[in-house]
């Protein structure tokens, strides 16, 4: 009975480890036509050395997105134009915030820390579906880059590098 107790203990810690083994969203599910509070986490660095920027690029029908700034990192937005128009709070938006960038910070591997933006998501996204925000994360001259999307019916489990992914639910 220890051997099995011992085994599964090593199999879910194993588990685990790999699931926190690569940056992820805090909260996986949003409702289309929320607001969202993106909270990336960031585990450790690259293969040792500490993480220096983290850049994530922000998925068509994610808008309005206003990221939080960290003290001791250089924040930077993309902005570009979207795919169609959009309405929020009556007025109509055809660009906006494509890319997120926090730069020149020091992340040591040992350490953890979040990175965070706020965003609307779109009343016409499709509920039931995953909706991906793939991420670089840049560790001086090394770089993990998370943007691995499944095709579909491929498991995420099965990519080496997934891309931070939210589950959208119908609209409340």
């Amino acid at each position: 009975m220890k051997k099995y107790l011992l085994a599964v203990g090593a199999v879910l810690a194993l588990g685990t480890n790999a699931a926190l083994a690569h940056i992820t969203l805090e909260t996986q599910e949003a409702a289309v036509g929320s607001t969202y509070k993106a909270v990336l986490r960031v585990p450790h660095g690259c293969e040792g050395k500490a993480t220096t920027a983290v850049r994530v690029q922000i998925p068509e029908g994610v808008i309005s997105v206003k990221p939080m700034p960290k003290p001791g990192w250089t924040l930077q937005t993309k902005k570009g134009r979207y795919e169609k128009s959009y309405q929020l709070y009556g007025e109509t938006l055809t660009t906006g915030v494509k890319e997120v960038d926090w730069s020149g910070g020091n992340l040591p591997d040992e350490f953890y820390d979040e990175f965070i933006f706020r965003a609307s998501l779109a009343a016409d996204l499709p509920a039931g579906q995953m909706l991906y925000f793939p991420v670089v994360q840049e560790c001086g001259d090394a770089a993990d880059r998370w943007i691995e999307i499944p095709a579909a019916g491929q498991d995420e489990d099965a990519l080496e590098n997934p891309a931070p992914g939210i589950k959208l639910l119908p609209k409340k």
